[in-house]
């Protein structure tokens, strides 16, 4: 894993979480009705319109980077790996090597054809001398 992924990867978490904790911190749309009773001064911190459009934009903000991360992240993922950086990366790759097919044996000639180790061999034998028909005339 090279250092752009596992930066990608921290900055993917740290807005996962963030996320998380910015829609805990929103309120539902039910608790506008304690507004009525007394409750209307609790959300002036953010503002005279209240956290609702702080929390919300930001909460686009970060899930719009979320996505822009996870496609990053899968765009990294689907790449080849890279050439190995490491002496042990190379042993293991030399490990993994497919091994060369073992060579097959000739099939065996058919009958009456000779193979050239046949030819040589037959030629190292004495040839056969012919018998005399006739006897020699003097």
């Amino acid at each position: 894993m090279n250092w752009l992924h596992s930066a990608v990867v921290i900055i993917h978490l740290l807005i996962a979480a963030a996320i998380v904790a910015l829609v805990l911190l929103q309120r539902g749309k039910g608790a506008d009705a304690g507004a009525g009773f007394g409750a209307g001064a609790s959300g002036t911190v953010f503002g005279a319109r209240g956290s609702a459009s702080f929390l919300s934009r930001t909460t686009a903000t970060l899930a719009a980077l979320f996505i822009a991360t996870s496609l990053g992240l899968a765009y990294m993922g689907g790449r080849a790996p890279a050439a190995p950086k490491s002496v042990i990366d190379r042993v293991n790759l030399q490990d993994k090597a497919p091994e060369l097919p073992a060579t097959t044996p000739a099939a065996p000639p058919a009958t009456g054809q000779t193979t050239d180790n046949q030819a040589v061999e037959k030629s190292s034998e004495p040839a056969p001398q012919p018998a005399p028909s006739e006897p020699p005339k003097q």
